[in-house]
């Protein structure tokens, strides 16, 4: 027992002294690698944010206040969290029942659902937005039937919320299929030998393991819901003060060279995404300590 203890410990004690030895690089290499990749970050990131802050208050914070609170601007900013509140659940819905089918169960076509789930990040978002206008459009595969019911899918609510489903649909279930690959399937099967459901294997044993994991692609979900422009610039009609999201609010602002009022409505999705930032790091901290 003491001879394996002894090899176990050789055994760590020389990965250690490996991945240690991987960090000592000449400083010149770690110093030049860190000043590129300090200066990338300062022009094509932090630059770009402070100016969007600068133009926002340029102009004073009356002329600020009144650009975010303005009628349009506030239906833009009203449509775009009620798109996220509705997109948001169902993706993370489908995210979970996705990876669990996919990590728990063997079955035919498992490789092709697997394959379906990462298709919208191969497909264009533009692409996608066309793709609803053939289908729901005036002239598409469904458009005269629902023309005749009286229903409108696309340039309405409906196009957008169809729109940013689909650009979205990988972030919870990619965040989750390799996570729930690696925790194996023992726990589940003990809970279930001892009598309990799958409800409730799910709720008091599947759960709590993923539940970091969960909420991290929930906030990578939320985060493109909020920022999508392709997809939704196509299904949406740019009807002003109806179907702008705050994204193609902020073009319109922008073609029409009201800068103030378009870098205005800028920061306000800039402080969105570092509250998302923000909350993805502690999520990722907390993953890291469980």
């Amino acid at each position: 027992m003491e001879k394996q203890l002894t090899i176990a410990h050789t055994e760590v004690t020389s990965k250690q002294k490996a991945g240690n030895a991987t960090l000592k690089e000449p400083w010149v290499i770690r110093f030049t690698l860190t000043t590129i990749s300090l200066l990338f970050l300062l022009f094509f990131l932090v630059l770009p944010l402070v100016t969007i802050f600068i133009t926002a208050f340029k102009k004073g914070m009356e002329v600020y206040i009144a650009s975010v609170t303005e009628t349009d601007a506030l239906s833009a900013i009203k449509l775009t969290l009620l798109v996220a509140t509705i997109v948001v659940p169902i993706n993370t819905i489908f995210g979970v029942a996705a990876a669990w089918t996919i990590t728990k169960f063997d079955f035919r076509g498992k490789n092709l659902l697997t394959t379906l789930i990462d298709l919208p990040f191969a497909v264009s978002p533009v692409i996608a937005g066309l793709v609803f206008i053939l289908l729901f459009g005036a002239q598409g595969l469904f458009g005269e039937w629902l023309l005749n019911q009286n229903v409108q899918i696309v340039f309405a609510l409906p196009g957008i919320i169809l729109a940013s489903l689909f650009v979205t649909v990988p972030f919870v279930a990619r965040e989750l299929i390799p996570l729930m690959q690696t925790q194996g399937t023992q726990e589940e099967e003990a809970s279930i030998s001892l009598g309990a459901g799958a409800f409730t294997t799910f709720i008091k044993v599947t759960l709590p393991n993923i539940k970091w994991g969960l909420l991290y692609g929930v906030i990578l979900c939320n985060a493109r819901v909020m920022g999508e422009f392709g997809a939704v610039s196509v299904v949406s009609g740019h009807v002003r003060g109806l179907t702008n999201t705050m994204p193609l609010h902020i073009e319109v602002l922008y073609n029409e060279y009201q800068f103030s009022a378009a870098f205005a409505v800028a920061s306000l999705m800039s402080i969105l995404a570092l509250i998302s930032i923000i909350i993805k790091n502690i999520i990722e901290w907390k993953t890291k300590q469980h």
